[in-house]
């Protein structure tokens, strides 16, 4: 991987944030849509070992609310978060981006976007 990919669903604020920042201050990226082309199960399992299911779960949003406390309730591990969170896209923490050198990012810091930027020599 060349560049970084981001996944998220474009109607999301902070989905947008990112990708107007990364085409702006950084470098060429690849967006993958949620919505339309559903979550790969082989980067959602990426994401969970390298993150967790605490950090990648998003609790606040409004998916995540609008979910029967049954489902919400078989979210205590990595397996449990990957059936819901196939299921139910938009509680993912937005965005996710993996990065060039295989490191993967959940949420939109532009402190440390700069930093990764810099090292990918594109600040």
């Amino acid at each position: 991987m060349k560049t970084p990919v981001l996944y998220g669903i474009p109607n999301c604020d902070t989905v947008r944030k990112a990708r107007s920042w990364l085409t702006d201050a950084c470098t060429a990226h690849r967006f993958h849509d949620f919505k339309k082309a559903g979550v790969p199960e082989d980067a959602l399992a990426r994401w969970l070992e390298a993150l967790g299911h605490q950090e990648l779960v998003n609790r606040r949003g409004t998916t995540w609310r609008q979910l029967d406390a049954a489902v919400q309730a078989t979210v205590t591990d990595n397996a449990g978060a990957a059936q819901v969170l196939l299921e139910h896209p938009s509680a993912i923490r937005r965005p996710v981006v993996e990065w060039p050198d295989g490191s993967i990012t959940v949420g939109f810091d532009e402190k440390a976007w700069a930093a990764r930027c810099a090292a990918l020599g594109n600040a």
